[in-house]
């Protein structure tokens, strides 16, 4: 698509170039600093506080990481922020931290994070917060209805959405028959309207995103790993999100 060349430039950093043995922690400072010495993009996740701030964190509770437990939404930006992680100094930071400390140097490309109940004041926030951002920023989801919000709020944000062939029972509890066909295939275009496609790496070859870019749409790919995932990107991709290597 014209004007997002820069967004498959180069290698995507998943969650930044964190590195749990030398005690670089996903979605944290440290690991954005990193991919930004190393002049990787970054992909980073973002989900509200209770106080609606948008915060860098993937998981919905804070028991993997943390030394604490429970949701994420339940607490303010400030008792999160306070909230030690396990393994590193760092500490959980707010968009306008990330936003500050990247300052244009590398591409953002920024998953917001969505459940049951649509995260629609998360993905109404971070757009109108990218839309004045001076450097290079996307948006992404796996809840195509958050697109619209986005499209709405800051029409000249990049807005994609994060997919995967098969939308299984387990990992996606709720969900109709017609849902997960409609998520793999990419069948809400005509509502969402998305302009990128980050598609697992696995099901690289299934038909939703050879369609996607036969009609132009950059393609990434997540997340790969592995030597076998990073020759499967370069066939089927357009670029890619990795971790656990360097480029």
């Amino acid at each position: 698509m014209s004007g997002l060349g820069w967004l498959t430039r180069r290698p995507v950093a998943h969650r930044g170039l964190h590195d749990s043995a030398a005690g670089i922690i996903e979605n944290t400072a440290s690991a954005v600093d990193a991919a930004v010495a190393a002049d990787f993009a970054i992909e980073v996740d973002l989900q509200l506080s209770a106080d609606g701030i948008p915060m860098v964190f993937h998981d919905d509770t804070l028991d993997r990481l943390t030394t604490a437990v429970g949701p994420v939404a339940e607490r303010t930006a400030t008792a999160l922020a306070a909230v030690p992680f396990k393994a590193t100094a760092d500490r959980m930071m707010p968009l306008e931290a990330l936003l500050a400390r990247v300052d244009g140097r590398v591409p953002l490309v920024i998953e917001l994070k969505s459940g049951a109940v649509p995260a629609f004041d998360l993905a109404a926030t971070v757009a109108a917060r990218i839309a004045a951002y001076r450097g290079q920023a996307a948006l992404m989801s796996f809840d195509p209805r958050l697109l619209p919000v986005i499209r709405r709020t800051a029409p000249r944000v990049p807005r994609g959405i994060v997919a995967e062939q098969d939308f299984a029972a387990d990992e996606w509890p709720g969900l109709s028959w017609w849902q997960r066909a409609m998520l793999g295939h990419l069948l809400h275009w005509p509502a969402s309207h998305f302009q990128f496609v980050a598609y697992r790496v696995a099901d690289l070859d299934a038909y939703a995103p050879r369609v996607a870019r036969t009609f132009g749409l950059p393609v990434l790919t997540w997340t790969v790993r592995t030597p076998a995932d990073r020759a499967r990107a370069a066939r089927y991709a357009d670029q890619m999100i990795f971790e656990g290597f360097r480029p």
